[in-house]
């Protein structure tokens, strides 16, 4: 591929609203962009048109519609499940070696908690494409394949983290701008899209500072009734706490589904246990429901095009897909030995492990060199779906 650098002309960054302006404490509306990045959707925001991050607490939550105690989200831009009360805010790089920074915000649905404790790879995916369009990359670098298309590619750095995401995206036209369209399938988004390829650079310890925070593949857990339980705790671009459904004495785990899940309020608490269980293990705070979150393995399908199967929790919900910064633990957790994980793959050294989930599957792809986990690697696509003032 050819690499040339775009030089943009200056131009109103359209893609929040026709006219920026600095926040003001007697509006009540302000610009953003609302969108699918992956499996989730949420605001996208410019930090410039937010107060400062220690009053995001007095506009967010009434954007998307929080607190509500019916758990709707239905005064606000939310829809009342986690996967849908997501906030990407964009800022100025802080470091020279990135193009853009962006703090992810989880929202409380009932509590209106603004949890900025952990990332969310689905989201992640909006990040090049929307900073592109809005003109924030001030050196966009953008490749010409072989077959006339060109691909633009952003380094961000997510601030909850402190890691550095690359992605690599599709620009077409005049000036050029993002190109969702394509023939890429996403498992859990209808339809088809121009693919995203999301890195995460040195993604391991996230949160405590290493993929294995007790140093151990395998922990045995007390819980509040007294009994234990295995989990391994891992943390590559989120923590997880991945437990085994044959532990748990889950014998139906082949019908074990999202609204069965949901449906038994005993196995809900139990699961929740664990979670604190491990948040403790490893050093971070329990009562933080975002991370870390707790995901089940199950037992070989049988099927040959995948690897693992799993069913993820976030924020006390059962996921109807994997979460992607849990997918992508998972898929490295499965190259780490010793794991829950490792064993459902026979120990097996694999580049691209492929995870099932309720609704389909994802591929992971991870780069370990000498025993340290470089990168990883995996495909999504994103579509603005509106822009304008968002009222709160």
């Amino acid at each position: 591929m050819a690499t040339v650098l775009v030089r943009r002309l200056p131009s109103p960054p359209h893609n929040f609203t026709s006219q920026q302006r600095p926040f003001s404490s007697h509006q009540r509306s302000f610009p953003a962009i609302f969108a699918r990045g992956g499996t989730s959707n949420g605001l996208v925001i410019d930090r410039r048109n937010l107060p400062p991050q220690d009053q995001w607490h007095t506009v967010l939550p009434g954007a998307m519609g929080s607190p509500d105690p019916y758990g709707r989200q239905l005064d606000g831009m939310g829809s009342g499940i986690s996967s849908t009360s997501k906030i990407v805010v964009l800022g100025p790089p802080s470091r020279r070696d990135v193009d853009v920074d962006f703090t992810f915000v989880q929202l409380g649905i009932r509590d209106a908690v603004l949890d900025m404790a952990g990332n969310c790879g689905n989201m992640s995916a909006l990040v090049g494409p929307v900073a592109f369009d809005a003109g924030l990359v001030a050196r966009p670098v953008v490749e010409r394949a072989a077959d006339g298309e060109q691909w633009a590619t952003v380094r961000f750095l997510n601030t909850n983290t402190g890691k550095v995401m690359v992605a690599r995206f599709k620009v077409a036209g005049m000036p050029l701008r993002y190109s969702p369209e394509g023939d890429y399938v996403m498992d859990g988004v209808p339809g088809t899209g121009s693919k995203i390829t999301m890195s995460f650079m040195d993604p391991a310890g996230a949160k405590t500072g290493k993929a294995l925070p007790t140093g151990n593949p395998v922990d045995v857990l007390e819980l509040s009734d007294g009994s234990t339980v295995s989990a391994s705790l891992v943390d590559v671009g989120n923590p997880g706490v991945f437990v085994g459904t044959e532990g748990l004495g889950l014998a139906e785990h082949m019908a074990l589904t999202p609204a069965l899940v949901e449906a038994d309020v005993v196995l809900k608490s139990r699961l929740e246990d664990i979670r604190r269980a491990g948040a403790s293990k490893m050093g971070l705070d329990p009562q933080t429901e975002s991370v870390p979150k707790i995901v089940l393995l199950f037992p070989s399908s049988g099927s040959s095009e995948i690897d693992i199967r799993c069913l993820a929790l976030s924020m006390g919900q059962a996921h109807k897909a994997a979460p992607l910064t849990l997918a992508l633990c998972l898929g490295a957790a499965s190259q780490l030995p010793g794991t829950i994980a490792a064993g459902l793959i026979a120990g097996k050294s694999k580049d691209t492990v492929t995870i099932g989930h309720p609704s389909g599957t994802v591929d992971i792809g991870t780069t370990i060199r000498d025993g340290k986990i470089e990168s990883a690697k995996l495909l999504r696509t994103a579509r603005v779906l509106m822009k304008g003032d968002v009222y709160y």
